[in-house]
């Protein structure tokens, strides 16, 4: 099944969101790297850039947590590596905090 055709007008509008969900992602994640946000504080948030955010990005995220050592708690935690925040279950984002404490 092909997306649906779209006029200009609606085009532009649809790239504009998609523009600024990125934008979003990219704040929400610089600021986790900063941290002035913890890992907790965003999956507590429930907007569409967090619901949206690939669960590997966000680790990957975190001060001194890589792309790697992301994979790697990923598979322990066993959390699928294509999950988002929208679709973790209460139990995985308890082992997340756990994990990776409250203030992380």
């Amino acid at each position: 099944m092909s997306p649906p055709e779209l006029d200009p007008e609606e085009r532009r509008a649809a790239l504009q969101r998609a523009t600024e969900a990125r934008r979003t992602r990219a704040e929400l994640k610089s600021r986790v790297k900063a941290g002035e946000l913890s890992l907790a504080e965003v999956l507590a948030r429930d907007d569409e850039a967090v619901r949206n955010l690939k669960v590997s990005d966000l680790l990957a995220a975190l001060p001194g947590v890589g792309p790697a050592t992301a994979a790697r708690w990923m598979e322990r935690l066993r959390i699928a590596p294509s999950r988002r925040v929208r679709g973790l279950g209460p139990r995985q984002r308890e082992r997340l905090i756990a994990t990776f404490g409250p203030t992380s």
